[in-house]
């Protein structure tokens, strides 16, 4: 038998939100908060942790308050709420004068359910005394890892939240995160004071995301490729580490016929924001950016999500991964990775201005980032390891297990390797970099060899068992293990403690060979977006589609992402089901009441058309 309060919290899933059931672990988490209870929620991107406040800010009197980090997203996501017919606002900078009153009244008088807010606005008193004059239902702190120095968006504005329990300690508190590492939960848990609150800590991992990472050999080709065959016409976001990189990218790819739009922190603040409209707001478009851009983002259908570089961390990695396929359908998190991006990383963590505790954390980041490129075995399983949940079994849905790699003895090419860059060195103490040591061991000829000598010393020609690109991916490796370091401006290559141990016989190398996989994992791909759980026969595609174009019309005409009207996943359900009355469409997941109330009549007449 239900509690009053759950049988509130299963009305308002069903009447607002269109959903007959709860995700695996939202119910406990809703229930908990309903009842006054604090949480400190873990659940993955797509997880669903938007409804485990929501829907208590609607059951429980008074306004949910939510502590969100983006200024930029508080509108679509109040849009979005709007549609759902909940009476959603925000604070913030962009607002007149008139606006804010006018929402500050809608709260002191209770005709909110729901106000959005960035942390900065928490610290002044205007606000306090505000949340004096109204009610409050609960404090929602999304992207709770923002408070966590070990985490890799730091706001230093997140650690004044600890007020919230402080001033108001009768209003229970909700903190929620799609990344945390052990390290990263327990400084939330302490920054935010909610060590009495209960944990609940779901599963990482995201099934229906296809991780692969693929040597970098003209990664903008590369990319181009993979939109063309497997992503054409799909939502997709392209992040790369510098501004430069980010505008080519961009152009490249708008000059080869992809629609695609830079967005970086060089930008005007008003392109940034059109450019994040636009892709908000329309079907197809590419983003290329850097890692300012995303946090928050709830588009749902982002299908692919591309790294052209290295990210510093596997938190920073999941985190921006985790923004393709919200709605559950099959999407790709794609990475071009090569020697070039270690060397980088390498060198930045040594140039930086951290004290020795933030280079070595910088350090441990990378080496985790490293082990997933270089594994043989399977990615998702280690990627859910780094966040606690070691064990997995193969996935079946990543390039290892779709294509397993071979695992190879690189000790002797190691040694030989190693060598190469002693005797460098040692010839007027000078250093080189990768490039040079491969040429010697290939035994070439060119002029900087013939300049140094360097085709007089013993280890001249001693390579050519390998080619160019092996040597670099033996390179890529010794680095990623920590048998090689890099040091100085120009990325040069140093032997380290450990090399010792190679050269001396005492430590063998595995490595890992690439396969020949591209065709396979592209059919594997292909054949998962056409096992979306609403597969579509070929009479439904054509209604598919012009549902998508009323979509597209209703969504311009209203001023509001597409998705803000249906998912491609309840569009996917009217055009395979037909409904042929409102009663029928009530019972798709996705309609609500007040939605069905909005579009039922137009939704039936496009159906109509199309039959």
């Amino acid at each position: 038998m239900t509690s009053p309060g759950e049988q509130d919290a299963l009305d308002a899933l069903k009447r607002v939100f269109g959903y007959d059931s709860f995700r695996p672990g939202q119910q406990e988490i809703i229930e908990h908060v309903v009842a006054g209870g604090d949480a400190l929620v873990l659940m993955p991107t797509g997880g669903g942790k938007s409804l485990c406040y929501q829907i208590p800010a609607l059951v429980r009197p008074g306004v949910g308050v939510v502590v969100s980090p983006l200024i930029a997203l508080m509108q679509d996501q109040v849009d979005a709420l709007r549609a759902l017919g909940v009476r959603a606002a925000f604070l913030n900078s962009t607002q007149n004068l008139d606006q804010r009153r006018e929402v500050e009244r809608a709260f002191r008088t209770g005709e909110l359910d729901l106000l959005y807010l960035a942390p900065e606005r928490l610290q002044l008193d205007s606000t306090a005394q505000l949340f004096d004059q109204g009610k409050i239902a609960l404090f929602a702190i999304d992207e709770a890892h923002c408070v966590s120095q070990w985490g890799h968006d730091f706001r230093p504005d997140y650690l004044a939240l600890s007020m919230l329990h402080e001033r108001w300690p009768d209003v229970p508190r909700i903190a929620l995160t799609a990344t945390a590492t052990r390290a990263t939960h327990n400084e939330i848990t302490e920054r935010l004071g909610l060590g009495d609150a209960r944990h609940f800590v779901a599963s990482f991992d995201r099934p229906n995301i296809q991780y692969r990472i693929v040597p970098k050999n003209s990664p903008q080709k590369q990319l181009l490729e993979l939109l063309r065959s497997e992503h054409e016409g799909d939502a997709a976001i392209v992040y790369c580490l510098s501004r430069a990189t980010v505008e080519k990218t961009a152009d490249f790819l708008a000059n080869n016929g992809i629609p695609a739009l830079p967005y970086h922190a060089g930008l005007d603040s008003r392109i940034r924001e059109r450019h994040q409209s636009r892709f908000l707001r329309e079907d197809g478009l590419v983003m290329v950016a850097t890692i300012a851009f995303g946090m928050g983002i709830d588009k749902p259908d982002v299908r692919l999500v591309a790294h052209l570089d290295l990210p510093k961390s596997i938190e920073g990695y999941y985190q921006e991964t985790g923004r393709a396929g919200r709605d559950g359908l099959p999407s790709t998190a794609w990475m071009a990775y090569g020697l070039a991006d270690v060397v980088q990383q390498r060198k930045m963590i040594d140039s930086s201005e951290g004290d020795f505790a933030f280079r070595r954390a910088a350090t441990i980041h990378l080496d985790a980032m490293l082990a997933l490129c270089e594994t043989v075995s399977c990615r998702r399983a280690q990627l859910l390891a780094y966040f606690g949940e070691p064990g997995g079994a193969a996935c079946g849905n990543c390039d290892t297990c779709l294509a397993p790699p071979e695992s190879w003895d690189g000790t002797i090419a190691a040694q030989k390797f190693l060598s190469a860059v002693y005797r460098l060195k040692n010839e007027r103490n000078q250093k080189f970099g990768a490039g040079q040591v491969i040429d010697v061991l290939l035994g070439k000829e060119t002029e900087k060899v013939r300049q140094h000598r360097h085709d007089e010393l013993t280890v001249f020609g001693i390579g050519t068992e390998l080619r160019e690109g092996e040597w670099r991916g033996v390179v890529r490796q010794l680095l990623a293990q920590g048998l090689l370091g890099v040091e100085g401006d120009y990325g040069t290559l140093v032997l380290t403690e450990a090399s010792a141990e190679v050269l001396a016989r005492r430590r063998e190398v595995p490595m890992r060979r690439e396969p020949e996989r591209p065709a396979k994992i592209a059919k594997a791909a292909r054949t998962a977006r056409t096992a979306a759980p609403v597969d579509l026969s070929d009479e439904a595609r054509p209604l598919f589609e012009r549902l998508r174009a009323w979509r597209a019309a209703t969504a311009k005409e209203q001023g509001v992402p597409a998705y803000v009207i249906f998912h491609d996943a309840t569009l996917r359900e009217f055009a395979s089901s037909r409904p042929s009355s409102l009663e029928e469409l009530s019972g798709i997941t996705g309609v609500g009441e007040n939605k069905l109330n909005r579009y039922g009549e137009q939704i039936l007449e496009v159906l109509a058309e199309g039959a």
